[in-house]
């Protein structure tokens, strides 16, 4: 099997550790494979592609798309290392407010699948990251959506001992208790 599936602390969020296959050469992986993903639960259909490249101490997040907009994603770090986290934002849920935190980065190229009903975020730890992940809807702005990266009801530990770079929307974004009743 090309790859290792990994249940986090909410099990619906999934580890994908791939199999990586290296010689003086390189290295060659597969980062998606539709029947070993169906096999082990994320029985998703992706349909769009994102790259996003962020310097050090850049903090993104944590954003959603509302329903029913709302996408799964299959995150991985191509280049440096972040930590990413993923919120448990589904009001009937037992995890309600909860998160996962893992570290993504070119050396370990460990994957998050993260499902829909989730915000996610990351912060660079590198000095730059380029992330690469797939999403199970397009993008919609009119759904586009965000949680306060340090609210206190979440408290997530970002594992950093750095005020993190923020875009402006990001240090404006709402409470969780404000956005989900």
């Amino acid at each position: 099997m090309p790859f290792e599936f990994e249940r986090q602390s909410i099990s619906d969020v999934i580890l994908v550790k791939p199999k990586v296959f290296g010689d003086n050469r390189g290295f060659f992986m597969e980062t998606y494979k539709k029947t070993e993903f169906y096999a082990n639960g994320i029985d998703i259909e992706f349909n769009q592609d994102n790259h996003s490249k962020s310097t050090a101490r850049v903090l993104r997040g944590l954003h959603y798309q509302k329903a029913p907009y709302a996408q799964a994603k299959l995150v991985r770090c191509s280049l440096g290392r972040i930590y990413d986290v993923a919120v448990d934002i589904r009001p009937e849920s037992k995890t309600f407010g909860k998160y996962v935190k893992v570290e993504l980065s070119d050396i370990n190229k460990h994957m998050l699948y993260i499902p829909e009903g989730f915000a996610h975020g990351f912060v660079v730890l590198s000095d730059e990251a380029e992330l690469i992940y797939k999403a199970s809807g397009e993008y919609n702005p009119q759904a586009d959506s965000g949680i306060l990266w340090n609210d206190e009801d979440i408290n997530i530990d970002w594992g950093i001992d750095f005020e993190p770079i923020l875009s402006e929307k990001d240090k404006k974004q709402p409470k969780l208790k404000e956005v989900i009743k």
